[in-house]
């Protein structure tokens, strides 16, 4: 267990820049992207074995905690995703011209591509979500519901 602590300690208190940060930021993207795929695993799974959990798991995933967090694992699945594939061309093409001025530069336009296909589609997500919202609340507000 102190192995992990000196891990998560060395983590926080490093001083590293943008190396260091996209360093953390891809391991976490990753381990998020990983939390998803197992959780939708078993929620698939359900589908055949316990439809009953299946339904309520979907009234679940339709609660706003959940589509926030879907938001962000689709930012989790660009960053993790053009930051590999900056890794793995620097490694395989071109591994003596690493310099730590072109790293920075690299690991800052990794962001900005990301963000650049998050935002149009962090937007959607979230505009269909209020609609739907909206439409719910409408539905039980005419019903009495509400």
């Amino acid at each position: 267990m102190s192995n992990l602590k000196n891990t998560l300690v060395g983590y926080a208190t490093y001083r590293g820049r943008e190396g260091h940060y996209s360093f953390l930021l891809h391991r976490l993207t990753g381990l998020g992207t990983l939390l998803f795929l197992t959780i939708h695993i078993v929620d698939m799974a359900w589908f055949y074995w316990a439809p009953d959990m299946f339904e309520e798991a979907l009234r679940l995933y339709r609660s706003w905690p959940f589509l926030i967090g879907e938001i962000a694992l689709i930012f989790a699945v660009y960053f993790h995703g053009i930051n590999g594939l900056r890794i793995a061309i620097v490694d395989m093409f071109a591994p003596s011209k690493w310099a730590i001025a072109a790293e920075r530069n690299a690991v800052r336009w990794t962001l900005v591509g990301s963000l650049i296909l998050w935002i149009p589609s962090a937007w959607m997500m979230l505009s269909h979500a209020v609609e739907a919202s909206k439409g719910a609340a409408h539905l039980l507000t005419n019903l009495g519901i509400f």
